[in-house]
């Protein structure tokens, strides 16, 4: 509850000092025309004793009276600027004072303009306007685009029909629905200038409507366009709110004003409907209007939110403490006479600056002649002999005097309270007296809280079809208990849900069910009590795609040109980014509509550029953020004459798929590039370079084969297009070769560098390219393993190839097999193959770590002993020297044994191994090695037996049906093994030794003193040594177990503990074997 008094101070008369008052000063713009005589710039003030006058210009002090050019008046601060051709001169800005004793008032700055020779007069552009043709019934907008120029501008149109036909804010005419009469030659625009005395005239538009059988449509608008706007102006302003619309039959326009049921008292609705004018706005007109346009074929709204401003900027405040700033009010407590002063306020914003002046004149007492007239104002407010009493009673505390900052008595006694609280609740009595009597009366004044929104509805933006949800959720005073109630309001009309059934209201929730484009707008929750209430405002766009544009026409036929224009549909509250053009022709895929064009969504017309001989449809389709919209209704067809073709073939493409041939393919032009009947294609074709003629032929197909031509030769070759009107322009050359050959040499100079023992490096000798008979594709390297080192047979194992492409000389081949011998040629190759290999190189890999044990088993288990049996790598990768046996006890505990390190001779294949712990569990690891070092270990764990054990499950196993069967099927077998190896050996008779060597080769001959293997040098003959090593140490294989020194070195030794000492000597002797530690054993 609150309220804005401004004063309880009195009229005083004339006779009475008084502070000076400025009554009348010039505009704030004052501008000078040449054709005017003189200027007054006026300044009138009354004031007791009379005011002086004085003025400033451009903030310094100026006197007109010393400016003998200036025509003064007397007894005035008026002056008159004469037009004497010196008017720049005084160009500035000015403001006037005026002052007595008692203060000074100060008027609003004046500019003074003055216009130079030689004056501008407002011009229209010269322009030839296209006559406007559209069908009966359809809108039109004339636009006038007035000149700019000196304010006001007044705008014209000579035009018959009132209705329904309309001239915009902006000064365009528009005709919601266009009819036969409606066609004329002179439609002109006039603006007026009234300050330079000039009416300037458009070039006249001509408008033709022509007849058609009318199509009823639902409204849409010309002006304001989108869904909603935005305005702002200042306190004071007059507010015109416009909206025109279209469609047939003519739409009606109706104005509302959101979350009230009528619109403000000083609205006016003009011209037929389509202007609203609020004269003198205030903060109450602030909100959102609508208007809305429809007919029986459905509606159209626009919202518009207005906002009202006022002042912003306060430039004077009093510098006295005892004047209190307070929202743009100056409030003075305890007034005395010394606070008699001019009080004046400069506001600002960017609409522009007021000055507003208060005289206020504080008076203790009357002179005596003056006592009789103003007896009843001076009780009014005399502190002494006050007239009305007010007091107050609280339910708690006894009746006190009404008093403070919130509580103002009026003239008529009457008490009113600011920003009402709790604590004023209570009865209020007012005491009266005068010459008559005396009057007593009571009131009794309770103070609810406030009803407040706290939850208010949000805007919402969806999708049509779709369910929503509004909330809103109030507080208001317990007291009030059941008296409460939330309404909902639609555009300023109650929603009652018996009445729509998609429509649910329950407690404080409204439900729309299947959402249409009629149930956007603006939603109000209003929570009502009978003491007051409180509002809040949603909005709700429904969004969808766009509706199909209206009246698609086809004009300015132009040959091979046409255009195409639109009205777009409703964008649904989505705007349209972009149309997309189809077009569907008759001749050769009828039916089928393509792509031609996209504009962007801003465009309503596109000019076509088409082909020739084709007869066309179209349609348009727009495209919103929510998708594409449907297509409108197809045009009627348009068929262009017939041309000769535009462009000739492309993508060329020149193969030769045999070496004395020339195949020629090209992309054909498509059935609506043809531009005309009788398509063909001439194929001209010579050789670069010879000075021969061409060679032509026309084919109808988009291929041609040239035979008999030169291996892989240069040719130029072109085609173009003709057809029954005439030739396609010149065509492009392009240059390619015939057909290739296979390349028709090898590689020479072929040599292999050997850099371990899986890799190995490759070079060559580029083929010269004469020879390649084609664009060389790379080369290949073809590779096979002629035999293992260990073996003096040669086998027959695959190829393998490896293809390098461009023109390099040498590459790398990896995953060899090691100590084997391969074999390698070179090849290049072209697109149409391979050419010729070189000569085969031969080359051998050096030894390698072997591969993992092939079998590995531990038996004969026993209390102390166990046995152990293995086979050999499958791949041995060299000459196998020996195997390397570690175990150690791992009983479940955190700590090992020590690992045992034994050294194994090379054909060996089982050990006894003895002194072991009964009842322990012990693991085994078995790898074996060549001179390059040991391959990868495989492992066993076993757990030895007690006696007692071990005794029962020999008995047991001994005794069993099944272990005796299985020993005599194992016998026959060895048995039969035995005798088919007795009748091969006995089939080489003589032959048996050549065999044997073929199976054990020298070795030493072939292997030791060959440049590819390692030898011993220092450690002939001496025992095998081991020692005891951690897992960490031994078990990690090729790498970091037993190492050997770099490939090549003849003096490479072992090094490290628990590799053999020995050299291998090729000598079936038995190797001894001997044991680092308590245990001992012999294989």
């Amino acid at each position: 509850m609150s309220c804005k008094y401004q004063s309880n101070a009195l009229d005083i008369p004339l006779e009475v000092e008084q502070l000076p008052t400025i009554t009348e000063y010039s505009p704030a713009s004052l501008i000078a025309f040449p054709f005017e005589e003189n200027f007054p710039m006026k300044c009138e003030a009354t004031g007791n004793p009379g005011p002086e006058f004085r003025w400033t210009k451009n903030g310094q002090d100026f006197d007109p009276y010393q400016d003998l050019r200036l025509i003064t008046l007397d007894d005035s601060g008026t002056f008159i600027i004469p037009n004497n051709g010196n008017l720049t001169e005084f160009q500035g800005n000015y403001r006037c004072f005026a002052t007595n004793k008692l203060g000074t008032a100060m008027s609003e700055e004046i500019e003074f303009c003055p216009i130079k020779q030689p004056l501008y007069v407002p011009k229209f552009p010269k322009e030839i306007i296209d006559p406007i043709e559209v069908m009966e019934g359809q809108s039109v907008i004339l636009e006038c685009n007035p000149p700019k120029g000196i304010p006001p501008l007044e705008i014209y149109w000579m035009t018959i029909r009132k209705f329904p036909v309309s001239v915009g804010l902006n000064g365009n005419l528009y005709f919601s629905n266009a009819i036969k009469s409606d066609s004329r030659r002179d439609y002109c625009c006039f603006a007026a200038f009234p300050r330079i005395r000039t009416i300037v005239q458009k070039t006249a538009m001509s408008v033709m409507v022509k007849t058609n059988s009318l199509l009823e449509r639902k409204p849409s608008l010309l002006t304001p366009t989108g869904k909603e706007s935005h305005t702002y102006l200042m306190k004071g302003e007059d507010l015109q709110l416009e909206c025109i619309a279209e469609g047939f039959p003519t739409p009606k326009v109706e104005w509302a004003k959101i979350g009230y049921h009528e619109l403000p008292e000083r609205a006016e609705v003009e011209s037929h409907g389509k202007l609203l004018t609020v004269e003198m706005v205030n903060e109450e007109d602030e909100g959102k209007y609508m208007c809305r346009a429809k007919n029986p074929h459905g509606e159209v709204v626009h919202y518009f939110h207005v906002t009202v401003e006022v002042f912003i900027k306060i430039s004077y405040v009093p510098t006295s403490n005892r004047k209190v700033l307070k929202d743009g009010t100056i409030s003075i407590h305890n007034a005395k006479p010394e606070n008699s002063a001019v009080y004046q306020c400069e506001a600002t914003n960017r609409h522009g600056t007021i000055l507003a002046n208060a005289n206020i004149m504080i008076m203790s007492k009357f002179q005596k002649d003056m006592r009789t007239l103003l007896c009843t104002q001076f009780m009014l407010f005399s502190e002494n002999d006050p007239v009305g009493l007010w007091l107050h009673r609280s339910k708690t505390d006894s009746a006190n005097s009404v008093e403070g900052e919130r509580f103002s008595v009026h003239k008529n006694g009457s008490l009113e309270i600011h920003n009402v609280m709790k604590e004023d609740m209570g009865e209020y009595s007012c005491f009266a007296q005068n010459t008559e009597g005396k009057v007593a009366i009571a009131a009794t004044l309770e103070v609810k809280d406030p009803t407040r929104i706290v939850d208010p509805p949000h805007d919402l933006r969806v999708l049509v079809r779709t369910t929503i949800q509004f909330s809103c959720q109030a507080e208001f005073d317990p007291s009030i208990g059941d008296d409460f109630e939330i309404l909902w309001e639609k555009d300023g009309m109650a929603l009652n849900a018996s009445e729509n059934a998609r429509y649910i209201l329950d407690d404080g929730v409204l439900e729309i069910i299947n959402v249409s484009f009629g149930d956007q707008g603006f939603y109000a929750c209003v929570a009502r009590t009978p003491v007051d209430q409180d509002m809040a405002v949603a909005q709700l766009s429904v969004v969808d795609v766009p509706d199909p544009p209206e009246d698609v026409i086809l004009s300015e036929h132009n040959g091979r040109s046409v255009k195409l224009q639109w009205i777009p549909g409703d964008d649904h509250n989505s705007s349209i980014t972009e149309f997309v053009i189809e077009f569907e022709e008759s001749q050769h895929e009828p039916g089928s509509w393509r792509e031609m064009m996209r504009v962007p969504g801003n465009h309503h017309s596109a000019l076509l550029k088409l082909h020739s001989h084709v007869d066309y449809r179209f349609r348009v389709y727009a495209i919103n953020e929510v998708g594409r919209g449907r297509p409108n209704q197809a045009t009627e067809r348009y068929k262009t004459p017939a041309s000769a073709p535009d462009k000739n073939p492309e993508n060329i493409k020149i193969e030769g798929h045999l070496p004395h041939e020339m195949d020629i393919n090209w992309e054909p032009l498509s059935p609506i590039e043809h531009n005309g009947p009788g398509l063909e294609y001439k194929v001209s074709y010579r050789r670069q370079g010879t000075g021969e003629d061409w060679t032509e032929h026309m084919v109808k197909r988009h291929s041609f084969l040239v035979k008999n031509t030169p291996t892989f030769v240069l040719y130029e070759i072109k085609i173009q297009a003709k057809n029954h009107v005439g030739w396609g322009p010149d065509p492009k050359i392009i240059t390619a070769y015939s057909g290739e050959d296979f390349p028709s040499a090898a590689p020479e100079d072929v040599a292999v560098d050997v850099m371990n023992n899986t890799m190995m490096k490759v070079r060559w000798d580029h083929v010269r390219k004469d020879k390649l008979n084609g664009h060389l594709g790379g080369y290949r390297i073809s590779y096979w393993r002629l035999r293992s080192l260990l073996d003096s047979k040669k086998t027959h194992s695959d190829k393998h190839t490896l293809t390098f492409s461009g023109e390099r000389n040498h590459a790398v081949v990896t995953g060899l097999r090691p100590f084997s011998e391969f074999s390698l040629i070179v090849m290049a190759f072209n697109s149409r193959g391979n050419g010729p290999g070189s000569h085969p190189v031969s080359f051998k890999t050096p030894e390698g770590v072997p591969g993992q044990i092939a079998a590995f088993s531990v038996t004969n288990i026993q209390k102390h002993k166990v046995t152990l049996t293995w086979s050999p790598p499958v791949d041995a990768n060299g000459v196998i020297i020996g195997f390397i046996l570690q175990y150690q006890l791992i009983n479940d505990t955190e700590e090992l044994g020590s690992l045992m390190t034994l050294n194994i001779s090379a054909d060996s294949n089982k050990l006894h191994l003895q002194d072991l712990e009964a009842l322990s569990k012990y693991k085994f690891y078995l790898r074996c090695c060549t001179r390059v070092g040991c391959g990868p270990a495989v492992s066993e764990e076993r757990t030895t037996v007690p006696e007692a054990s071990l005794a029962s499950i020999h008995g047991g196993i001994s005794n069993q049906g099944w272990f005796i069967g299985l020993m005599c099927a194992i016998a026959l077998l060895t048995l039969i093994v035995l005798i088919v190896c007795f009748v091969n050996r006995n089939k080489g008779g003589k032959y048996s030794v050549k065999e044997k060597e073929d199976l054990h080769p020298d070795l030493e001959s072939q292997g030791i003193n060959d440049d590819t293997f390692c030898e011993y040098s220092d450690n002939d003959e001496k025992p095998l040594k081991s020692s005891q090593h951690s897992l960490n140490g031994d078990l990690k294989g090729r790498d970091s177990g037993d190492s050997m020194v770099d490939y090549g070195d003849e003096d490479a030794h072992f090094h490290e503990d628990g590799s053999f000492i020995g050299e291998y000597s090729g000598r079936k002797e038995r190797v001894s074997m001997e044991i680092k530690g308590n245990n001992q054993s012999t294989a």
